[in-house]
């Protein structure tokens, strides 16, 4: 058989998944940690120890070099700047903190609903440390939330910006005013439902698209709006930010999903070949792939560098609504209407895994921050937590896919470790922190 079932305008043929991809990661850049105080001044003799410990598990991690990784040359992505690995830091450290989760240790979920929302909830986001919530309403406005302990603040007037001392030190926190603080800030500016919401990596600024064919551009300093780029001719259904911030992407109605830089009002690239709708789109952990789901029931994985398809994937019987990559790049989850999680090995572009649980479409995947359990949620109310570990053990004992039976790959046993309904709530957002604490958002339904 030269094809794989599913598709909706023919069928995938085989060797279509024939390109090399890179899904690798590249090397993490030399940070050098400082060491907490707390750390250091540590009761007992097992302190020190564990501290070189740590100390050394980072260098280790710097120094390797994954063999499917792309060079560090091969797109050109912005320089890390001293916020930035302040923040890598940050979030190694809140790794350290990590619960590791499995069969025998599944996670806690902390629920954020959205009640008397009578304007109704069309697309919520989350930003990478889980300190932000954005929500997008049906009425076009946006809303963010805080969901630390510090508040929301803007920036100051300009002429008390002048009055300040530009070579302090802690001049980014003397730029904000402590008077506007709150918990919330709504943005006007669509002229429709707004459909995705995006943080950008240092959260300072957050896309969002919507029904009236734009993608916006806002200031988290000032909570105005700073661009609206105008390319897509019908509906925007998502929008996402690139891991390393300035790039980002767009997919919509016009069956075509689109490449911007932030500072360019014309997309630097266009990824032609979906048949319907291009429903959901997720960047690469790596920034050089872009994984599209469609309403062509199809998943295509497309390389930024030329804007080539270099993955067809079929299998799905409806839709596809929802995609998530695993923390190492190598695996793809997919999931829609017809209510299935697909789970595909980007390296040959095979299905791994079919899951089946849900009774209605779903709108949301995550993995664990190690990658050993899969969150989904949709409009059935219902959180599910799925073993792929099984999954990534049963196919680690083999170099080459093709050399394993595809039947034994998708029947790997019960795979579902746990559901855990809501009263009257569809789930539309999953997060897993840096912790593993999985985060969820939905709109109560009143019945």
């Amino acid at each position: 058989v030269q094809a794989t079932s599913g598709a909706m305008m023919g069928e995938a043929r085989r060797d279509a998944n024939k390109v090399k991809v890179l899904y690798g990661l590249p090397k993490e850049p030399d940070i050098n940690v400082p060491l907490d105080d707390d750390e250091e001044g540590g009761e007992g003799e097992d302190k020190p120890k564990k501290k070189k410990q740590k100390k050394d598990l980072l260098l280790n991690k710097n120094k390797k070099a994954d063999p499917n990784a792309p060079p560090a040359s091969r797109i050109p992505l912005p320089e890390l700047k001293d916020a930035d690995k302040l923040e890598k830091v940050l979030s190694w450290k809140e790794g350290l903190k990590r619960v590791p989760l499995g069969r025998e240790n599944l996670p806690s979920i902390c629920f954020y609903t959205l009640t008397n929302a009578y304007q109704n909830v069309s697309a919520v986001g989350m930003s990478e440390d889980s300190s932000l919530i954005a929500a997008g309403f049906e009425d076009s406005n946006v809303r963010v939330w805080s969901l630390s302990p510090q508040r929301l603040r803007t920036m100051r007037a300009a002429s008390e910006l002048d009055q300040l001392d530009k070579e302090a030190e802690d001049i980014v926190e003397r730029m904000m005013d402590d008077k506007s603080a709150a918990d919330s800030w709504l943005l006007h500016g669509h002229t429709g439902p707004v459909y995705a919401t995006s943080f950008s990596p240092d959260r300072e600024q957050l896309l969002t698209s919507s029904e009236d064919g734009t993608v916006r551009l806002w200031s988290l300093h000032t909570y105005s709006n700073l661009v609206v780029y105008k390319g897509h001719n019908y509906p925007v259904w998502d929008v996402q930010f690139s891991p390393t911030g300035y790039y980002f992407v767009s997919a919509g109605h016009d069956r075509v999903a689109r490449l911007w830089g932030t500072d360019q009002f014309q997309p630097i690239r266009m990824f032609v070949g979906h048949y319907s709708d291009v429903t959901c789109i997720q960047y690469h952990p790596n920034s050089n792939y872009i994984a599209t789901g469609s309403s062509d029931r199809t998943v295509r994985l497309w390389d930024v560098l030329n804007g080539n398809c270099v993955r067809v994937m079929t299998g799905h019987k409806a839709a596809v609504h929802t995609l998530a990559w695993s923390p190492d790049g190598r695996f793809l989850a997919s999931a829609g209407v017809d209510k299935n999680v697909l789970l595909w090995d980007i390296a040959y572009g095979r299905l791994l895994a079919e899951m089946k649980g849900h009774t209605d479409t779903v709108y949301s995947l995550c993995f664990s921050r190690e990658g050993t359990v899969l969150a989904s949620g949709g409009i059935d109310n219902c959180v599910k937590i799925w073993d792929v570990q099984k999954v990534f053990e049963e196919i680690a004992g083999s170099d080459d896919l093709t050399s394993l039976d595809r039947a034994s790959l998708v029947e790997v046993g019960p795979l579902l470790l746990g559901s855990f309904p809501t009263k009257a709530t569809p789930i539309l957002k999953l997060h897993f922190s840096h912790r593993n604490l999985l985060l969820g958002c939905g709109r109560y339904q009143h019945s």
